[in-house]
């Protein structure tokens, strides 16, 4: 299973749902050390903010972000969750959580997953560049990006909340 929070609520899904993967991003202010519980060498900290135009001020995600998201996802054995985190849980984390479901459902129609995104978090907003940046590295061809934005906007929330995600779902039949 992949989980999905926010900041808030990650001891508590540690403690709950024991994954051995953890995915933190968040901005380099605010980036956190490894939760006790998960080894150092499975806890990807991806120091990026929550942008979706480049900005000089701020860290912009980039290729070299998602690919390192792409392989941790790839290098993951599965037999124990993994979770994925941001500041609120609905736009880096779910963008994230996206990423990892196409990244392991290669033949998978991409609107499927990501309208399962958003079934299992009616907040869930992804981040548009992080989505970008994978359909290009995952040679998508514009289905993630046309995929994601077919969703509209998430439901509106200050904070996401803890939720699930098959790792590998089962396919809608048309």
């Amino acid at each position: 299973m992949i989980y999905v929070s926010p900041l808030s609520a990650v001891i508590d899904a540690i403690r709950t749902v024991r994954p051995s993967h953890l995915v933190s991003l968040l901005d380099p202010e605010t980036m956190i050390d490894t939760p006790e519980g998960v080894a150092r060498e499975l806890h990807l900290q991806l120091a990026v903010n929550d942008i979706a135009e480049p900005n000089d001020m701020l860290v912009t995600p980039g290729e070299g972000h998602i690919s390192e998201l792409i392989g941790f996802v790839r290098s993951w054995d599965q037999r124990s969750p993994m979770l994925l985190h941001c500041w609120a849980g609905i736009s880096r984390s779910t963008a994230a959580a996206f990423i990892a479901l196409c990244t392991l459902n290669e033949d998978h129609p991409e609107d499927e997953l990501a309208r399962l995104v958003r079934a299992r978090g009616s907040h869930a907003h992804p981040n548009r560049l992080m989505v970008r940046i994978a359909d290009d590295l995952l040679g998508r061809n514009g289905r993630m990006r046309e995929a994601v934005e077919a969703l509209g906007p998430g439901r509106a929330a200050w904070e996401g909340e803890l939720f699930s995600l098959p790792t590998h779902p089962e396919r809608t039949v048309p």
